[in-house]
């Protein structure tokens, strides 16, 4: 039961992936076929963006009243939804209407997702699902470009991906009463080895939602959010600017430029499948510490005005692997850090937290660097590195974890 609702929570983390890169790699067609300005693909990740902040705050809420299973499977649907609305719209303003549901399952389904492999599955499932979301994210761009390559129009490539979430949708809804026994076998096995039939049981449905002020009160919650802020920060920054930077400042061909830009994902995808082996064994606190240790030696190399681009290179590659076990490391210890039964209210303002800094660090990065010049590039990534390592292990001195509580269950 347990290795089967598994699987279907991988084949869940691949589709969260799925739609991530499509707009990016359509949108050089798409915006010409709509006939409005490049410029204007901001306007729709920021209303997506919107959506999923919402719904990350909102995801407690939902996710007790409803349960995991339905939050997942309704979330997903919302996305599939949303992937035929794009494949079928011929105007702008309707790719901005469909981008509402596709903002509001996005998040619901991540926090609902996260929160659910925090509780119950061990650290290396949760590095090597954020692995999976990876494989979706590195799938939709060759799906995109295979679409317009054959002359078959991007609106293909939205409907062929919304047609896969929509089979998954359908393999999710048969699979809600799995999650429902799961979840109290994992529960009763937990609460029984913690010995705490109360304070650090989790939240369960139909349970009190935790209000969003109790949240942010709770001892730490403010110094990972900023911790997650300045992560996912410097990764959506590296994923947009990284290739500019080395075309701009090292010297490189657009091409190798473009085509490292693309390795960043696959290191971060591949660095999260290895990290899987050993989290069990060394902890989140150490994935978290040495990831940020890793980016900094990234960025520094990135920093150094050797005249190859090999360098550059090099660093890029760092800072991707350094990437990969911070972001599944982060919310795997959330119920160890801040208690079980706050877990999904404070996984759900991490989301927030997350969506807010990877929408809002590349365009002020665009604007900073107008001013200062593209070199800027690596300082700006060291300065989060820094907020982020500084604001996790001040974390780890303010949270207090119990000796024989364990770190995740098998």
């Amino acid at each position: 039961m347990y290795s089967f609702l598994l699987a279907i929570i991988y084949v869940a983390f691949v589709s969260l992936g799925l739609p991530d890169s499509l707009v990016g790699s359509g949108w050089p067609v798409m915006h010409q076929d709509l006939g409005v300005p490049v410029a204007f693909a901001g306007i729709l990740t920021m209303i997506i963006a919107l959506g999923t902040i919402v719904s990350s705050l909102a995801s407690e809420r939902i996710t007790l009243r409803f349960g995991a299973g339905a939050v997942t499977a309704v979330s997903v649907g919302m996305t599939a939804a949303a992937l035929v609305g794009f494949s079928v719209s011929d105007q702008f303003w309707m790719l901005c209407l469909w981008a509402i549901p596709y903002g509001i399952g996005a998040g619901a389904v991540d926090a609902a997702l996260n929160n659910y492999v925090a509780l119950h599955y061990a650290a290396r499932h949760m590095n090597w699902l954020h692995s999976f979301w990876g494989v979706g994210a590195s799938i939709s761009p060759f799906v995109m470009g295979y679409a317009i390559s054959s002359g078959q129009g991007w609106s293909v490539a939205y409907l062929v991906i919304g047609l896969v979430q929509a089979v998954l949708t359908l393999a999710l809804l048969a699979s809600i009463p799995l999650w429902g026994k799961v979840d109290d076998a994992r529960t009763r096995t937990s609460t029984i080895e913690t010995h705490d039939l109360t304070e650090d049981a989790p939240a369960q449905k139909g349970g009190a939602p935790v209000p969003l002020g109790t949240a942010l009160r709770v001892p730490g919650v403010v110094l990972i959010l900023l911790a997650f802020f300045a992560y996912c920060a410097l990764e959506s920054t590296a994923l947009v600017w990284s290739a500019t930077y080395l075309v701009a400042e090292r010297g490189a061909l657009p091409a190798a430029a473009a085509m490292l830009g693309a390795l960043f994902v696959l290191g971060l995808t591949a660095g999260r499948f290895l990290a899987g082996f050993f989290a069990d064994r060394v902890g989140d606190r150490a994935l978290i510490r040495g990831g940020f240790l890793a980016i900094g030696v990234g960025s520094l190399f990135l920093l150094l005005p050797l005249p190859t681009d090999v360098v550059g290179f090099v660093g890029l590659v760092i800072v991707g692997l350094g990437c990969a076990p911070i972001y599944p490391a982060i919310i795997h210890s959330t119920p160890g850090n801040f208690g079980r039964r706050n877990s999904q209210a404070i996984i759900g303002i991490q989301m927030a937290a997350a969506y807010v800094g990877s929408t809002l660090a590349p365009p002020l990065f665009g604007v900073l660097s107008t001013w200062t010049g593209m070199w800027i590039f690596p300082v700006f990534i060291g300065v989060l590195v820094v907020l982020g390592l500084v604001m996790s292990e001040r974390l780890n001195r303010v949270v207090a974890v119990p000796a024989g509580r364990r770190s995740a269950e098998a």
